[in-house]
């Protein structure tokens, strides 16, 4: 194997590595939120009577005895169960539809089930609440979960939608390109740019992106000149 071979095959596990990781944070983010947002509404729920104060103290209770840090680890292990699960062993997320089957088939929800017993327990035991308000959480955690389930499969839902329109603002942006249209790639790269920020990270749409960006820019700086030279497109390609 060559020296540019080698660095070749380094720099692509290096990405994938990065991808991973940056998929990892996205699921922790996005489903973290959900799940807090879930633990909010179930509160309100189950104990109407609580004041603003009492719902925050009691969540202030939770998370300190182990919520929090237990949500992230119970997001993970659904992800590494679930890529198993869907015969991914190794690597990152192809698409959205592969972290959507992991998320569902990972055992989040029952983990999430587990976890709001043991921490409630543990809350329970420190004397931070009573047992009745105790019983009510737990059995009533239905609330909680089926809210959580519903807002996680709403998001996946909306991933899909913007990752078709993705795609079809890259195509619209290459076939612009192949028409020399700048005015039509610059509104094309613009709404790609805005999409990419909300979008799930899945490493072939985020290459494509990047390309794209290499090149508009190029082209834009050199006064939309689109004579490029096939060194200036394959060094704008290694530069995603």
């Amino acid at each position: 194997m060559n020296i540019e071979n080698q660095l070749n095959n380094e720099k692509n596990i290096n990405n994938n590595v990065e991808i991973e990781k940056e998929q990892t944070n996205f699921l922790e983010t996005t489903i973290g939120k959900i799940v807090n947002t879930g633990l909010d509404i179930g509160i309100r729920a189950l104990l109407p009577d609580f004041l603003d104060e009492q719902v925050i103290n009691l969540k202030d209770n939770l998370f300190e005895y182990g919520f929090k840090e237990g949500v992230t680890k119970t997001i993970d292990d659904a992800i590494d169960l679930g890529k198993s699960a869907i015969g991914i062993f190794t690597g990152n997320f192809e698409n959205i539809e592969q972290m959507q089957s992991a998320v569902q088939t990972g055992g989040l929800i029952d983990g999430l089930s587990d976890l709001l017993d043991t921490v409630v327990g543990k809350v329970t035991q420190k004397g931070l609440i009573n047992s009745n308000v105790a019983n009510i959480l737990t059995q009533g955690k239905d609330i909680i979960l089926d809210n959580v389930q519903s807002n996680i499969e709403k998001t996946f839902s909306e991933q899909l939608t913007n990752s078709n329109k993705m795609n079809q603002y890259i195509n619209e942006w290459k076939n612009a390109f192949e028409n020399k249209d700048f005015n039509t790639m610059e509104i094309q790269y613009e709404k790609i740019e805005t999409e990419l920020k909300s979008l799930a990270p899945i490493e072939n749409t985020i290459n494509q992106a990047r390309t794209i960006e290499n090149i508009h820019n190029l082209i834009k700086n050199n006064g939309q000149d689109f004579n490029l030279t096939k060194e200036q497109i394959e060094l704008a390609e290694k530069l995603k």
